[in-house]
């Protein structure tokens, strides 16, 4: 801790254009007029946490290991609160933070809390198929009253190719291919999009009638606040 403020723990690398993201909102939503006044971010971009979709759908854990590894490291170094900056990841969260003494926030129930509160009953995810099958924003979501929307199969298979194929492969991203499923999903009530994948954030920027929520952008607001930083209006 540094004059009265927290320092901030990135657990990175998942993927390291999404650390990346996260790190450039910690600081657009600070308010700071001088180098000093902005937090003091530390980032462990561990590239070598397996890959969390593959590892879910076939029962293993074997991100685990690494993150905690990670999140070990930025304590050490003066870490006092963590972030995850990978939605699917936070299906390991449970276990990260029985690992360590500082609080490591949740990106997904902070998502929730934010969508209650904006008063969306119905909201459309966009994921990966690990986050969909490991029900990771679910209880959260069940818990505050609002119902999720999962698109199709074949959206699930486009998401996946945009996330993978595109986006971490660093391929030009056609989010166009999307636009039919998040239309469905308008017409089924969906009353908001979340980009429940941490390079979705990077390719959809505006939602139209409809908005996208980035979960990125509430988790760096959230740490800022966390870390004792004056969030920006």
């Amino acid at each position: 801790m540094i004059h009265g403020r927290k320092v901030i723990g990135i657990i990175g690398g998942m993927g390291p254009m999404a650390t990346a993201d996260l790190f450039t909102k910690i600081i657009e939503n600070t308010v700071a007029k001088t180098d000093q006044e902005h937090l003091h971010v530390l980032i462990d971009n561990n590239t070598d946490i397996p890959d969390r979709t593959a590892c879910i759908l076939a029962g293993s854990d074997a991100p685990l290991g690494p993150m905690v590894e990670s999140a070990r490291r930025l304590v050490d170094q003066g870490a006092d609160l963590l972030v995850i900056p990978c939605n699917t990841a936070h299906f390991f969260h449970a276990g990260v933070q029985a690992a360590v003494d500082v609080p490591v926030l949740n990106m997904p129930e902070i998502s929730a809390r934010y969508c209650a509160e904006k008063g969306f009953g119905c909201v459309g995810l966009l994921s990966t198929f690990g986050t969909v099958r490991a029900r990771i924003y679910e209880p959260y979501f069940e818990a505050l009253g609002m119902r999720l929307l999962h698109p199709t199969q074949v959206g699930i298979d486009n998401l996946m190719y945009l996330i993978y194929d595109e986006i971490k492969a660093g391929r030009t991203p056609h989010p166009e291919r999307l636009y039919p499923e998040i239309v469905a999903l308008e017409q089924q009530g969906a009353q908001a999009f979340l980009l429940a994948c941490t390079e979705l954030p990077l390719v959809f920027h505006d939602g139209g009638r409809v908005p996208f929520i980035d979960p990125t952008l509430l988790l760096a607001r959230a740490a800022v606040e966390a870390a004792g930083g004056k969030v920006k209006e």
